[in-house]
């Protein structure tokens, strides 16, 4: 791997030997490695420095991997998460998964597949343009998230109670950071952090839904119909008597 070509990797685990060990074999495979033992001096140094792949043990004493994966998708969405679990520990994992992590490895680490899951990972990342070492707000984060939903300026404005124009400065910000200049493309960025899913139905398959649902609202409507024509009545009665 070219010089140019290295890619920057946090580590975090609160066991110096493992650290050690990770370390040595990651730079052993040409990746810049920069290790911590707490959540807390990661997520400071993540606010300022450029990061291609996070990798993280579940379990520690400061913070538990989740909580430390949900800072991250909120600090910067676009850096892949790798989870260590222990062994066996698929229930945490697979919460892991749904938490935003790309993927989970179990210990002990075996050195072959750790390094092809994290080659994987990292050719597969987002674009560069997503990892500009600029890093969202919160309150930027939010608004992307209500962007890429299809929210308009004045839809966003409303439901934050903030003026339009205060949210088309932090859009104008967003799409200075992420290096887009349109909302289709901040659409895709948004995507590859894995904010959205652009998979849509095909036309048939969105029309049997539909129809599906449709058969069984009527279904349910007739069910309820009778209690709600005897409310209504009620209604009624109870107006006239007035």
């Amino acid at each position: 791997m070219a010089q140019s070509e290295k890619r920057y990797i946090f580590f975090l685990d609160d066991e110096e030997k493992i650290r050690e060990v990770v370390k040595e074999t990651l730079e052993g495979s040409g990746f810049d490695v920069e290790c911590f033992d707490s959540p807390s001096e990661c997520l400071a140094q993540l606010r300022s420095v450029n990061c291609d792949l996070l990798i993280t043990d579940l379990r520690m004493p400061e913070k538990d991997g989740i909580e430390l994966l949900a800072e991250v998708k909120q600090l910067a969405p676009w850096v892949p998460v790798l989870v260590i679990t222990g062994y066996g520990d698929v229930p945490t994992a697979v919460k892991a998964i749904k938490g935003g992590a790309v993927d989970f490895i179990e210990k002990p680490l075996a050195k072959e597949t750790f390094i092809r899951k994290v080659k994987s990972i990292l050719q597969h990342g987002v674009p560069g343009n997503a990892r500009l070492g600029q890093l969202l707000t919160r309150a930027e984060a939010h608004i992307l998230k209500l962007i890429i939903q299809g929210k308009s300026n004045r839809d966003i404005a409303n439901s934050l109670n903030r003026s339009t124009r205060t949210i088309e400065v932090h859009r104008a910000h967003l799409m200075r950071k992420l290096g887009v200049d349109n909302v289709i493309d901040l659409v895709k960025l948004g995507a590859a952090m894995g904010m959205i899913n652009l998979e849509t139905e095909k036309p048939d398959e969105a029309k049997t839904k539909a129809e599906t649902k449709k058969k069984k609202d009527k279904k349910r409507d007739k069910k309820i119909e009778p209690e709600s024509d005897t409310e209504e009545e009620q209604k009624e009665q109870q107006e006239e008597e007035k």
